[in-house]
């Protein structure tokens, strides 16, 4: 019996669909111009990353399901790792949007990149200061994103392990014969 629980135990540790494998990176673009837009979503797509785009931050939050208004998606069907805004937008700009996004409790771990074309630097303090992970200067340069989409699958890499881990304790826990035949050697 414990020969059938050993190799078990491995599979499902081996076995990344039984944690759900780690998605591509989804990035939530928003931008109020048009060639800006296709622009970093084509820089996004180079670096591997899903991508969707929206044309002002009252539609990001909306897709968000964060919107006064009707909500489109809801959190529970939504994995979105980085949000890239501008800053400059009309409406509400990408400031208000990080603020709002920094109070939402469902969003508020998503780190947000704030872009703009102009090079401000109280503009840049407010939103370092107010949660933003970057400030990046357009044009966006793929190395600026390559940067950001490393930085990012760190953090889901290491998130990933530790569920693994987590998934493995619980196994052991549920097969106390297998963990001591582990411990044993045999």
């Amino acid at each position: 019996m414990a020969e059938v629980l050993l190799p078990r135990k491995m599979e499902i540790a081996n076995d990344p669909s039984k944690f759900g494998s780690p998605d591509p990176l989804h990035v939530l673009a928003v931008d109020d111009s048009h060639v800006d837009r296709k622009f970093i979503e084509r820089l996004l797509r180079v670096s591997s990353c899903k991508v969707t785009v929206v044309d002002s931050a009252t539609r990001a939050l909306q897709y968000l399901g964060l919107g006064v208004e009707e909500k489109s998606v809801g959190f529970e069907d939504l994995k979105v790792n980085l949000i890239m805004t501008d800053y400059s937008m009309p409406g509400m700009t990408g400031y208000e949007l990080l603020k709002k996004i920094k109070e939402s409790s469902a969003f508020r771990q998503v780190p947000v990149v704030i872009m703009s074309s102009e090079n401000i630097l109280p503009r840049i303090d407010r939103c370092l200061e107010e949660g933003a992970e970057d400030f990046l200067l357009k044009p966006v340069k793929l190395s600026d994103v390559k940067r950001l989409r490393d930085s990012l699958m760190k953090v889901e890499d290491l998130s990933f392990t530790k569920s693994i881990q987590k998934r493995e304790l619980e196994t052991e826990n549920a097969y106390p014969v297998h963990s001591q035949l582990k411990r044993a050697k045999i």
